[in-house]
């Protein structure tokens, strides 16, 4: 009996804390985070290295602050091994609850797509201020912090946007710049440490 009862209390200890992890955070209106990822280029010589056979070579410098606007969690495709988790980010105005209200935004494929009634900022503004990230985690210790990610989250991390390749041949590059949407627009990032604000 008292081993039925342990269970159930671990069985709804664990739906709590999943309900939790799931709730999205709110916050009032106003940009949370005010500056645009930093980037820099790395010296043609830096050293690659390599991820459970994936070879990654480091196209430049990477660090940001941002909202988290959705998460995606990945298990099956060829990338999970490397990237679990896609984090949809926004910063400027794209960090604005007043703005992000009317933005319907969803994940799906590896991909990060919004839709608009009326645009509340103008489009390029969305581009250029959001960005679907795959995140590659350097460590458990960063793999465990991205796990305790949820939507309204305000995040920061740094690492080396990256190029992956696969010894079949596979390739993943990472975008090199905010301003490009679709196929291929998305960051692949090497993250060596990772914050949520609290």
């Amino acid at each position: 009996m008292r081993g039925r009862l342990l269970l159930l209390l671990l069985a709804l200890a664990a739906i709590g804390w999943w309900d939790f992890a799931q709730r999205a955070r709110s916050h009032p209106p106003g940009v949370l985070v005010v500056d645009a990822p930093t980037q820099e280029p790395v010296p043609a010589a830096t050293a690659t290295w390599s991820k459970d056979e994936i070879a990654i070579k480091p196209l430049a410098r990477f660090s940001l602050s941002a909202r988290v606007l959705s998460r995606a969690n990945y298990h099956w495709d060829t990338e999970a091994r490397l990237a679990p988790v896609d984090l949809a980010l926004g910063w400027g105005r794209m960090s604005d609850s007043a703005v992000l209200e009317k933005v319907e935004i969803s994940q799906s494929g590896r991909f990060y797509y919004w839709q608009v009634r009326d645009f509340p900022i103008p489009e390029q503004e969305i581009i250029e201020s959001s960005a679907n990230m795959h995140l590659i985690p350097a460590d458990r210790a960063v793999a465990r912090a991205i796990g305790r990610v949820r939507v309204g989250d305000v995040v920061s991390f740094d690492g080396y946007l990256v190029e992956a390749d696969w010894p079949n041949g596979y390739k993943w590059v990472s975008s090199l710049t905010r301003s490009d949407a679709g196929a291929g627009a998305c960051e692949l990032v090497w993250v060596e440490h990772f914050e949520i604000a609290p």
